[in-house]
């Protein structure tokens, strides 16, 4: 059914699942007050004297006392849920006079719809459009709601906080992607769901959930203190999620309901136009995921943060039609006018999301820094790329001498010595003799052999016994911090418990992204978005019941006890095992060391703050123009989204052995570093990009077989035996 009659059936179905979510806040109020209100009719029957005796006497004692127990603990049930801070994304708001275009385009279609515009504007660095509603008084001030006439009574009344409109939130890759007539078909679904959100039975069940979701992430926080308050919290949270429970599935169907109602109405506007911005909508996912994890990442690893990752996603799309000969096809929408032209400046913008994805996805700090500095695309590969390679080579060296390796082979020429790459693949190379691959090193002496000092190379701490050590140590309860290159979080430890242990990270996609359909998102937390699988990854963009769960504002790590965390080391121990088992015995022994190496590295970075987030985020802005709100950030939380899980021993030897064939190639036979927008860092001979590396140095980390990784370097002129420069 299409038209109006669908829309009220709609608008029906969610107020009719609106009212079944109040019908379980009713029933748990009438539980809380029964007790009371026995307790009234036993003082009552008391007091007019039919109810007399030693038995009702003593009755009415007991349900007294348990009516003000029951009350009570309502109360602070109630009192946690409006205290509650409800999860809300962090965005970079636009204000109406840097984007003076964008709200008269949202404001018109808005007229078009006949539903109330959107209180404000914000970017998300994430391919996704929805409606937020910021309304609780933790999320700052309401925005002020337009006059229809344009002019407001001096000393009037203010706009009360639950009558704003919701926010409308924007990915930005759709801004510098998309033209503007493909922008508006895309958010016409989404600013249509306005109309059913200022229904007040639906604004009033969904700020019920909203409190809910909020007080499951107080109750599941860690950090509490003796037995009442464990067992305070515990009632809670069992209360709360009973309460969730009951309101699961009407939530799901009330949002259903929205969506469906708001799709309805949206399709008298530029319902043509929606179907080709949906396959746009698709492009754009798949450029900006390529981006963030193979150009961006890298370069969050280094310190830096591309500025102007947008602009990259254009690149990125234009380099994939390119190769998959469809750029015939683009160029005729291409001449159209860009949607990022309805920003006033729009470079200001980009670089302020620039910042948040780097902090959303990576948890860098929140402002430039002598260790964190904007990188623009043209000096991304020599401020990148090759600083990169030299400095993993750089410690490969370290951990080969740690590992008492020695720095020239018999058969090298004199002067030789240095950091060459001759000297990993002699000790990477399996002699006739030695164990089949798989064989697991044994472990190695506790002396220190004292080996050699690389040139240039910084001292290492590291003894003879340490590559063979587990990368990632059990910390101390209170402590959270992965590690492994994916990004550094606030320590709540002490520096004693630097070495940090890294748990198992959600790969970027975990968060839904419902970029193939725009037309839901009210925005409201799932019920029991902490406990409960409602918003499950990857899930069907087509079907309009999908919700995005916001990026929890409270963080609610569990605090791991002792025998927790010695068996989360133990099963990462297990699997790291389990990686290393089809490599080498001396490349088991490497891919430690390298492990124990960076777990260091990251640890004493985190101490001292380089590379951590910063406690106020709005007091290092990068530029005086547009930046992250900083009422909707919680440090202690950050990365939100981690791109990636943390890499395997085998993973990181492999990047350290690439790394190494790299930089020998730059220094020995004149190749550059370069960036591919859609793989990221690669090398160059002659402007061309290099091939069949990565199998050549697989099969030596695998096997112990250098013959195709020589075979490969003789063919383009790498001269191993050649000391290369490192960092």
């Amino acid at each position: 059914m299409t038209g109006t009659g669908g829309e009220e059936m709609g608008v029906q179905a969610a107020r009719s699942r609106a009212l079944a979510v109040l019908r379980v806040r009713s029933r748990a109020l009438a539980v809380a007050l029964l007790p009371a209100a026995a307790a009234v009719i036993l003082v009552a029957g008391g007091a007019t004297g039919h109810l007399t005796g030693g038995v009702w006497d003593a009755l009415r004692w007991v349900v007294s006392g348990l009516a003000l127990l029951v009350l009570a603990a309502a109360a602070a049930v109630a009192l946690v849920v409006a205290r509650a801070r409800p999860a809300v994304t962090p965005t970079v708001t636009v204000d109406e006079e840097s984007a003076p275009d964008l709200y008269g385009m949202v404001r018109d279609l808005a007229d078009r719809l006949d539903v109330p515009a959107p209180s404000a504007i914000a970017l998300t660095p994430d391919c996704d459009s929805w409606l937020e509603d910021r309304t609780h008084p933790a999320h700052g001030r309401p925005p002020p709601a337009p006059e229809p006439d344009g002019a407001t009574l001096p000393g009037g009344p203010a706009p009360r906080r639950g009558d704003a409109a919701p926010v409308l939130v924007i990915g930005s890759p759709f801004l510098w992607w998309m033209r503007v007539g493909e922008l508006r078909a895309v958010l016409a679904p989404v600013v249509a769901g306005t109309g059913p959100s200022a229904h007040p039975d639906i604004a009033a069940a969904r700020r019920f959930i909203r409190g809910l979701d909020a007080a499951a992430a107080v109750v599941s926080a860690g950090g509490r203190r003796g037995p009442l308050s464990r067992a305070a919290h515990g009632g809670l949270g069992r209360v709360v999620r009973l309460l969730l429970r009951g309101c699961r599935v009407h939530a799901a169907e009330m949002e259903r309901g929205v969506a469906w109602a708001a799709a309805e109405r949206a399709q008298a506007v530029d319902y043509g136009v929606r179907i080709v911005a949906q396959e746009q909508v698709g492009l754009a996912y798949a450029g900006w995921d390529r981006l963030l994890t193979r150009v961006a990442l890298p370069a969050w690893r280094m310190g830096r943060w591309p500025a102007r990752l947008d602009v990259g996603v254009v690149a990125a799309l234009t380099e994939l039609s390119r190769r998959d000969r469809l750029a015939e096809g683009f160029a005729s929408r291409l001449g159209e006018r860009p949607a990022c032209d309805l920003l006033e400046e729009p470079g200001a913008m980009d670089e302020a999301v620039s910042l948040l994805a780097a902090r959303l996805f990576h948890g860098g700090p929140s402002g430039a820094s002598p260790d964190w500095s904007p990188v623009g695309w043209d000096d991304y590969p020599e401020e990148v790329v090759d600083r990169t390679w030299r400095t993993d080579a750089a410690r490969l060296h370290r951990v080969l001498d740690a590992l008492g390796v020695r720095r020239a082979a018999g058969h090298t020429a004199p002067g030789t010595g240095g950091p060459t790459l001759a000297r990993v693949l002699d000790h990477l190379t399996t002699p006739a003799d030695e164990a089949p691959p798989g064989a697991l090193p044994t472990p190695a002496p506790a002396t220190d052999p004292a080996p050699a000092a690389a040139p240039g190379a910084a001292p290492t701490r590291a003894h003879a016994a340490e590559p063979a050590e587990p990368a990632r140590r059990a910390e101390s309860p209170g402590s959270a911090e992965p590690a492994g290159g994916d990004g550094s979080v606030t320590r709540t430890g002490s520096p004693a418990d630097a070495a940090p242990r890294r748990p198992p990270a959600p790969a970027y996609g975990d968060h839904d992204t419902h970029g193939g359909h725009l037309a839901t998102h009210p925005h409201v937390a799932q019920p029991d978005a902490a406990h409960l699988d409602t918003d499950l990854p990857g899930g069907d963009s087509d079907d309009p019941s999908g919700h995005r769960r916001a990026a929890p504002a409270t963080p609610t790590p569990a605090t791991p006890t002792p025998a927790t965390a010695a068996a989360v080391d133990e099963a990462d121990d297990e699997a790291d095992d389990d990686d290393l088992a089809g490599t080498t015995a001396r490349g088991a022994a490497l891919a430690a060391g390298l492990s124990a190496q960076l777990a260091r590295e990251e640890a004493e970075a985190s101490v001292t703050g380089a590379g951590a987030p910063d406690a106020h985020p709005a007091a290092a802005a990068p530029t005086a123009g547009p930046a992250p709100d900083p009422a909707l950030w919680d440090d202690r939380a950050l990365p939100l989204l981690p791109l990636q899980p943390p890499r395997t021993g085998r993973e990181i030897l492999t990047a350290h052995v690439t790394a190494m064939v790299c930089c020998a190639a730059m220094d020995t036979a004149g190749a550059v570093p370069g960036l591919d927008w859609l793989d990221g860092p690669s090398l160059l001979f002659d402007g061309v990009r290099a091939a069949d590396l990565a199998p050549s140095v697989l099969t030596l980390v695998e096997t112990g077989d250098p013959g195709p990784l020589r075979t490969w370097m003789t063919e383009l002129g790498i001269r191993p035996e050649k000391p290369v420069r490192l960092v």
